[in-house]
């Protein structure tokens, strides 16, 4: 008899590995035939497949050798749920930006845009049906030009927004030309003209905020130039505007500048961007350009495009009176010079401003009683908590030059840099030591994913989520142009990381998914979640973040998911019932380890010939 750990139990591990390998492969091949045809017909070209590959696809494996049976053997032979499609008129359903919900809200501050998710017996148990003809997005870059009609199959932006070259009709595809409201030329001299002030080229500007960014023409543009733009709007009449975003392969969410906080760490932006966004920021005491404030990196750039700026020359095509946007105009001047932001440059309809580095390089912050600063010992705990007109302070610093927080280094460099936040032990209990760790550890799983789903890494998935991002190591791990990631760092997460994730130069958002997540159906290729199942539990339904996971997920997007094997199985049996393919398999240390890996890929359908939940 071999002894456990032995030579016979090695080799039997490794024969093992290798047909779970080989059978992974071939997983992953047939799935790579439906995403690559992305017009329907990937299950018949998987069937061709099937019959013509000589390979065998593993049954899920039995832990029952090394692990407790505790809830395992009863999940494995127990019928699954299967859910059933939601009616059709769900296909673009934002739970918790729904429109109807909204307008019982008040309208003042945009109160009613914000989010208002539904209670737990309204909640949908059903699967978000993709509209009729949904085909796969163009790869990127052809996404950022072109969108298929039958996707986001809204015309109204082509009319309202036709001189501007927002976007065009052609056939069966949206055409995005590059335009917007204030740079109906093009995205790229626009930028090209913030470039000459601002240094984008180099570096230091790598992470952006677009408020109330239309189709996000700006952060796509932005893009080749290697700055990542978190951009927002609402869901309002302008109908799309965000889905448009993230099918283009830009990063974008919902949202909107009303009464809360926005849902980003202190000190997150190197720039932040307005161009004509509507946004009132001369009233309320100055509490929105507070709260790009709160968000804004010290150095940091604040860019307003459009009204009140330059108005004498403009009032008259704005339809506003000379008064009201002179009025506009100083109430901002007056609000920048209390914030401490210098003016460096006003030309045309564009102004810019740079946020001083500290508190002591401000004079007049140190000498003005009348400046009402935030009593909150945590910048960063913001979600659902009401905006204040007050400002964030800063950390203190040793002298006038010093960056208040610490310096960054320009992009790439940050990106596995420690980051200033760790280093100067501003989150508590992590190291720099640990954070190394921690990245190495990510390299690691990243190249064990890579070999089992062979698209990772090739650009196949453009707009990934990292649902449990901790330190944005997954993100950092798999960085490329080819793709981006939405680091979510859980509410209820032990340690609020999410400021060192965008201290590397990475972007990401707060969010408790007890609650649906601020986007549109199928928005996302690939979802990533480590431990997020094992944080939630006692906390909300497993299946309820599953099905949201269903709803922001493409057809033919996939899934990667780590956790205790015990609640991979649960998670595997309710997947399974929810049109995804999948498979479990061992960490990649062996199959002693409890941490397992869930891969999984949602099945191409669509709704109109379904039979769907009542």
């Amino acid at each position: 008899m071999a002894v456990k750990g032995g030579p016979a139990d090695n080799r039997t591990r490794s024969i093992v590995s290798i047909c779970i390998v080989i059978g992974l492969c071939c997983f992953f091949y047939i799935l790579g035939a439906w995403q690559k045809s992305g017009f329907g017909k990937g299950d018949s070209i998987a069937l061709e497949i099937t019959k013509r590959t000589d390979c065998t696809i593993l049954p899920n494996l039995s832990f029952d050798t090394h692990h407790s049976k505790q809830g395992s053997s009863g999940d494995l032979v127990s019928p699954v749920k299967k859910f059933k499609p939601c009616p059709d008129r769900f296909t673009d359903y934002t739970p918790c930006q729904d429109q109807n919900r909204a307008m019982k809200f008040p309208r003042e501050n945009m109160n009613y845009r914000e989010r208002h998710c539904p209670p737990q017996k309204e909640k949908l148990h059903c699967l978000v049906p993709p509209p009729k003809g949904y085909v796969a997005p163009f790869p990127w870059p052809k996404s950022r030009d072109y969108v298929p009609f039958a996707n986001c199959p809204y015309k109204s932006l082509t009319v309202e927004k036709a001189i501007q070259n927002w976007v065009q009709y052609e056939g069966n595809v949206f055409r995005f030309p590059g335009g917007g409201t204030q740079f109906p030329q093009g995205a790229d001299k626009y930028i090209d003209q913030l470039a000459s002030v601002i240094p984008i080229a180099n570096g230091t500007v790598r992470t952006a905020l677009d408020t109330g960014c239309g189709v996000a023409s700006w952060g796509a543009y932005l893009l080749k130039r290697n700055v990542l733009a978190m951009s927002f709007a609402p869901r309002d009449s302008h109908e799309a505007q965000v889905q448009f975003a993230l099918e283009r392969g830009v990063p974008a969410v919902i949202g909107v500048l009303g009464t809360i906080k926005l849902p980003y760490p202190s000190r997150a932006f190197d720039m932040a961007h307005c161009s004509r966004c509507l946004i009132p920021w001369g009233m309320n005491d100055g509490l929105y350009m507070m709260e790009v404030d709160r968000v804004l990196r010290p150095g940091g750039y604040w860019v307003l495009s459009g009204p009140p700026i330059n108005w004498k020359a403009n009032y008259k095509g704005w339809q506003r009176t000379k008064e009201d946007l002179e009025a506009e105009q100083n109430k901002i001047e007056e609000m920048a010079e209390l914030l401490c932001w210098e003016k460096v440059s006003e030309k045309g309809e564009t102004a810019i401003w740079r946020k001083r580095v500290n508190t002591e390089s401000c004079p007049s912050r140190l000498e003005e009683s009348t400046v009402q600063m935030c009593e909150s010992t945590n910048a960063d705990d913001v979600w659902y908590k009401k905006m204040k007109a007050c400002v964030t302070p800063l950390p203190d610093v040793q002298n006038p030059s010093e960056v208040a927080g610490g310096a960054i280094k320009p992009f790439p460099s940050r990106l596995n840099a420690v980051p200033p936040r760790i280093s100067n032990g501003l989150i508590p209990g992590v190291s720099s030591e640990a954070y190394q760790k921690d990245n190495k550890m990510w390299k690691k799983h990243v190249k064990a994913y890579s070999n089992v789903n062979k698209y990772l890494l090739t650009g196949r998935y453009r707009n990934i989520m990292d649902m449990n991002a901790g330190f944005g190591g997954f993100a950092a791990a798999i960085e490329s142009p080819k793709s981006w990631v939405m680091n979510v760092v859980p509410t209820i997460a032990k340690i609020a990381t999410l400021g060192a994730v965008y201290e590397r130069g990475l972007i990401g958002i707060y969010h408790d998914w007890c609650e649906a997540f601020s986007t549109y159906p199928r928005t996302y290729d690939l979802i990533h979640a480590s431990g997020l199942f094992t944080l939630y539990s006692n906390k909300c339904s497993m299946e309820d973040i599953l099905l949201e996971m269903d709803r922001i997920l493409r057809p033919e997007g996939a899934v990667i998911m780590r956790d205790d094997v015990d609640v991979l199985t649960k998670v595997n049996k309710l997947a399974r019932g929810m049109r995804w393919n999948t498979k479990l398999v061992d960490h990649e240390d062996g199959p002693l380890v409890r941490e397992k890996v869930l891969y999984a890929v949602k099945q191409y359908w669509v709704g109109g010939n379904q039979t769907a939940a009542s």
